[in-house]
This record gives C-alpha cells, sequence and structure tokens, in this order.
C-alpha cells in the first residue's frame, strides 16, 4: 500500500466516528512501514483516544514507521494526551497528513514534529481531506454562522413533490436510510413551518448510527406558530425544538405552544436566523425543507453543501425546489464541486459543496 492509498483507508476509517467525536473531527491514522500496514485506527468516541493513538496502540513495533493520518496530528493536552507527543515518544520517522488542523487549541502537531527531528508532508488528497471535515474546518474559522448543508430529493423533471403537493416518497427506501444516517452528524435538522404543518415529521435519527447528542430540530416559523398536535410539538420536552419567527410574533407563537417545551427565538432574515442558531451552539445544521426556505438560504449564499437525491419517475408539474429563485446568466452562474455521487437503491445521491473549505 503507497502513501495515497493508505490516506483514502485513512478516510474511510475517520467516517466510522460520524455522529460519535463532534465537536472534534473525523480522524483515521494507518502506520506503514516498507508499503505493509503494521496498525490503523480511528478516532471512535468523543472523549476516546484519537486515531494515532490508537493506530499506535494495535502496533506491535512502530519505532521508524510512517504515520499517515488525514488531518494534522493535534498538539494539545485535552481529554486525551497530544497525539504529536505519542507519535514522537514511538519512534515514528515520518508524518504524512492531508488538512491542517486550524483550532486554536489544538493545532501546530506538525512544527512540533518536526523541531522534533521527523519528516513531515502535508496536503496528500486534500481536498478529499477538506470535504471530509468540511463542518468541523468551517466552525473552527467561520464562526458567525453554522456550516449549512441542504437536502433535496427530486424527481428526474426537478420537482420535490407532485401537482398534490405530496412528496412521499420521492426517494428510495435505501436513500431515505442514508439521510438518517447524514443526520446524525449534524447539530441540528432544519424545516420550513408549512414543510412540518404538512408532512408532520420527526426530525430524529433512526438509522443505524446513534447519535451522541441528538440534534436539535429547528423550525423556520418566520410569522407563525405550530399547531399543538404535531411530532416536533408534542415530543419537544424530550428532544431540543426551537421555532424561529419574526421579532413582532415572537410572543404570540410562545404563547400558542406555552408548555409545549419548545424555544421561541426572535429573528428576521436567514442570515441573522443562522447568527442567532450559532450563538446557541449549533455548529452545523442539515436543512430538509421546504422550497421557499431553499431557495432563501441558496439565493443568499448561506447553503454550503448540498445533498442531491434523483429519483426515477416523471411528474409533468409540481412543485420546484427554487419556486421563486431569479434568472442567473450562464456565464455568470457558480459552478458547485462535486463531492461524492453514489446510489441508494434506485435514487442517486449527488453531493456538490460551494467551494472547497480552507484549504491552505
Amino acid at each position: 500500500m503507497d502513501e495515497h492509498q493508505a490516506m483514502r483507508r485513512a478516510m474511510e476509517l475517520a467516517l466510522k466516528g460520524w455522529g460519535r467525536v463532534a465537536p472534534n473531527p473525523l480522524v483515521g491514522a494507518v502506520l506503514l512501514r516498507d508499503g505493509e500496514v503494521i496498525g490503523e485506527g480511528y478516532h471512535a468516541e468523543f472523549g476516546a483516544s484519537h486515531a494515532e493513538v490508537d493506530a499506535l496502540a494495535a502496533c506491535n513495533q512502530p519505532r521508524g514507521a510512517v504515520c499517515v493520518v488525514n488531518l494534522e496530528p493535534c498538539a494539545h493536552l485535552g481529554k486525551t494526551p497530544a497525539c504529536s507527543e505519542a507519535l514522537k515518544s514511538a519512534g515514528v520517522c515520518r508524518v504524512v497528513f492531508a488538512t491542517s488542523d486550524p483550532s486554536l487549541a489544538a493545532g501546530g502537531g506538525a512544527e512540533s514534529l518536526r523541531s522534533a527531528g521527523i519528516e513531515v508532508e502535508s496536503g496528500l488528497c486534500k481536498e478529499a481531506a477538506a470535504a471530509l471535515n468540511a463542518p468541523f474546518l468551517w466552525s473552527e474559522v467561520r464562526r458567525e454562522r453554522p456550516f449549512v448543508a441542504l437536502k433535496l430529493a427530486i424527481s428526474l423533471d426537478g420537482f420535490l413533490a407532485d401537482k398534490w403537493g405530496r412528496s412521499q416518497w420521492i426517494s428510495s427506501p435505501e436513500a431515505r436510510e442514508h439521510v438518517h444516517w447524514l443526520r446524525a452528524g449534524y447539530d441540528a435538522i432544519g424545516v420550513g413551518r408549512l414543510t412540518a404543518q404538512a408532512d408532520n415529521p420527526r426530525l430524529t435519527v433512526r438509522g443505524a448510527v446513534v447519535p451522541r447528542i441528538p440534534p436539535t430540530r429547528v423550525v423556520f416559523g418566520r410569522s407563525g406558530s405550530l399547531r399543538t398536535d404535531l411530532h416536533l410539538v408534542r415530543t419537544a420536552k424530550d428532544i431540543a425544538t426551537i421555532l424561529i419567527v419574526d421579532d413582532d410574533r415572537a410572543a404570540a407563537a410562545a404563547s400558542a405552544i406555552a408548555d409545549s417545551g419548545v424555544t421561541v427565538i426572535a429573528a428576521r432574515g436567514s442570515k441573522r436566523i443562522l447568527e442567532v442558531l450559532r450563538g446557541v451552539g449549533i455548529r452545523s445544521l442539515l436543512v430538509e425543507g421546504g422550497g421557499r426556505l431553499a431557495v432563501s438560504l441558496l439565493q443568499a449564499g448561506l447553503v454550503d453543501r448540498l445533498f442531491l437525491f434523483q429519483a426515477p419517475l416523471l411528474l409533468a408539474q409540481g412543485l420546484s425546489p427554487f419556486p421563486t429563485a431569479d434568472p442567473v446568466r450562464l456565464e455568470a452562474t457558480q459552478r458547485w464541486i462535486p463531492v461524492e455521487r453514489k446510489a441508494f437503491g434506485d435514487s442517486n445521491l449527488l453531493v456538490l459543496d460551494r467551494k472547497l473549505c480552507l484549504l491552505e
């Protein structure tokens, strides 16, 4: 196995920590000697061993080995010892990492390793590694709002629902199962008020990954409250739920759902709403509908990642995901960056990023 293959393996391992390590990053590590894997590991749980330490624990003779890891080894003594110190103590001769750690507390591991005489190389597979940890990288540097992902499920002809407003289900069962996996890795799941009342979703994670902290449910309410019979309202005492309304409607909305457990927050405009959400600790947000909310976020340049599921059916007429989008000339539009393409049953998923995140 060469270092490029080892880095791909490290990122595969890193994903095993999805939903369990936040607010820490997803990290995997592979130890090589003469092209052979002699140890590998990953950060599995918040507060547990980091990937490099986990890989060293799985290796009998790490001295003289090469460590390949998708994020710069940390130089921070926190819940676990600094990974850079562990690598130095183990006697590795070379460290290859993909992206630098921008956090003030944990960054600086590369310089610590170099000062100890260890060869260090950065940037291998940095685009893929940056995409893997985009929410973490964003949250460490762009503290004004959460990292925002938008999930859409559309027909071949581009509709979210049929002419009569029915959308359950456009995507395949396998695609919907993957959405539960996605939810596990985000701090919050958001929908518009009309979608919440039309679909009555639970917005919970019901899949193979049980998140360490269940995502907060966020309803973009604007001018109205929520019906008290909705799942979101009836379960708000058990699962954190936020309703965001315009400033002048907050008192009435709070009164309408008093004692439900729903937290009502007053904020107006997409940008301000996201600032407020970051202020209450939400670092990443997965928005699942509806069309008007999607358009407002996209037009404001506030969507960082797009999960686009496309199903093999034609509706001819229906609800567009971009019903009020203003026209843009072809030469002036932005081309998004494909991150992943994958099939889930009969539905295809295309993952797109607005731009690459924080590459050195």
